[in-house]
C-alpha cells in the first residue's frame, strides 16, 4: 500500500498514526488512517466519519479509544478530505453518484486492515453520513463487524415540516435533473466552519472543539467540504428510504443522539432503534449534532458507551481508560 500524508500537526492523534491512499473497486482512490492500540489490543474500531470530514478530525477520538484498549481508523470517504472529488469542475461540492457507493471505500479499507493486520474482532462507529453508511454495511449478512455504533445517525434528514412528506417525489424528480449539481437552496461553497459563529453553530457546545475545526481550516483548506449537490441531498433521501424499509439487524448496538440535535432527522432515529432488540439509544441531554467535539462530559459519555459495548460483545471486562492511558 502507497502511504498517504496525514497532518499530524492539527489531527492531536496518539503516535505511530499512518495514512494510506487505496484504489475502491471503481477506481476512484480515497485515503484512511489508522492509529494504534495499547498493549493487548482489543480490538479495531473503524470511524465512518460524517459529509464533510476528513481523518484528521478524528485524532483525539483515536486517543480516547486507545485509552480504552483499542485501535482506530477514520476514512476520508469519496468526494471528501483527500479523497478523489467527484465533480472535476467543483471540487469544493459533496456529491456522490450513490450513497451504496461509499460500501465500496468501507470494503478497500476491511480488506487494508486485514492485510496491515490490524487488531480484532472489528467494530465500527457511524457518524452522521457515517451512520448511513454503516447501518447498510451491517445489514449484509457476511460484515465483519462484532457491533456497530452510532452518533447521530443519518438515517433521515431534517427537513421542513412541510416538505418533509414531499421528500421522496422531490428527491426522484430533482436528483438527476439539469439542477442536480447545482447547491440546494441554503447553502453555498463556504465550508461550515466559516458560515456560522459559535454561537449559532448546529455541531457542539464546546468552544475549544469549535475553534480547533476553524484552526484546521485556515491551515489545511485542501481537507475542507462546502455544501451538497441538490444530487446529493436527494440520494441520501433515497438511501434513508431504503434502509427505514429493512429490520434491523442481530448484533448489538449503541447510538447516541444529542438531545439538541437539529441535523438528522431525529423520529427516525428513535423508530430505528425502537425496533433493534439488541441496541441501546442514549440520548444526551442538550449535546448538539457532532458528539466527540462537544464538551467532555459529553464526549466521555459517548466513548464509554461505544467501548462497553465492544468490551461486552468480545467478552471482555471493561477497562479503565486512566490505566490504559499509561499502559
Amino acid at each position: 500500500m502507497e502511504r498517504a500524508p496525514i497532518f499530524e500537526e492539527i489531527a492531536r492523534g496518539p503516535e505511530g498514526g499512518a495514512a494510506y491512499w487505496l484504489t475502491a473497486e471503481d477506481g476512484v482512490r480515497i485515503r484512511f488512517a489508522h492509529w494504534p492500540a495499547p498493549p493487548q489490543p482489543r480490538g479495531t474500531v473503524f470511524l465512518g466519519c460524517g459529509r464533510t470530514e476528513y481523518v484528521e478530525k478524528y485524532g483525539p477520538a483515536a486517543a480516547e479509544f486507545a485509552a480504552r484498549g483499542y485501535a482506530m481508523l477514520a476514512i476520508d470517504w469519496r468526494g471528501q478530505g483527500l479523497a478523489d472529488r467527484l465533480l472535476p469542475d467543483a471540487p469544493e461540492k459533496g456529491h456522490v453518484g450513490g450513497l451504496q457507493d461509499y460500501q465500496w471505500d468501507l470494503h478497500a479499507v476491511i480488506d487494508a486492515a486485514d492485510k496491515l493486520g490490524l487488531p480484532q474482532p472489528y467494530y465500527i462507529v457511524g457518524h452522521s453520513m457515517g451512520g448511513a453508511i454503516a447501518l447498510r454495511a451491517v445489514m449484509h449478512e457476511h460484515h465483519r463487524f462484532n457491533a456497530v455504533a452510532f452518533s447521530a445517525p443519518m438515517w433521515g434528514i431534517a427537513t421542513s415540516p412541510l416538505l418533509h412528506p414531499f421528500r421522496i417525489v422531490l428527491a426522484n424528480l430533482l436528483g438527476d435533473g439539469f439542477l442536480a449539481n447545482n447547491y440546494p437552496p441554503g447553502m453555498n461553497g463556504t465550508t461550515y466552519v466559516y458560515r456560522d459563529s459559535f454561537e449559532a453553530n448546529r455541531l457542539t457546545r464546546d468552544p475549544g472543539m469549535w475553534a480547533w475545526l476553524l484552526e484546521q481550516a485556515a491551515k489545511r483548506p485542501e481537507l475542507t467540504l462546502a455544501g451538497p449537490t441538490i444530487h446529493w441531498v436527494a440520494e441520501s433521501l433515497l438511501e434513508c428510504e431504503a434502509l427505514a424499509a429493512l429490520p434491523s439487524p442481530d448484533l448489538p448496538c449503541y447510538c447516541g443522539l444529542g438531545g439538541a440535535e437539529k441535523i438528522v432527522h431525529t423520529p427516525s432515529v428513535h423508530d430505528r432503534m425502537g425496533r433493534w432488540p439488541k441496541g441501546t439509544l442514549d440520548v444526551i441531554p442538550d449535546a448538539e449534532h457532532e458528539l466527540m467535539m462537544e464538551i467532555p462530559a459529553t464526549r466521555k459519555r459517548f466513548y464509554d458507551g461505544c467501548t462497553a459495548l465492544f468490551d461486552a460483545a468480545g467478552g471482555l471486562d471493561a477497562r479503565d481508560p486512566v490505566k490504559a492511558e499509561s499502559a
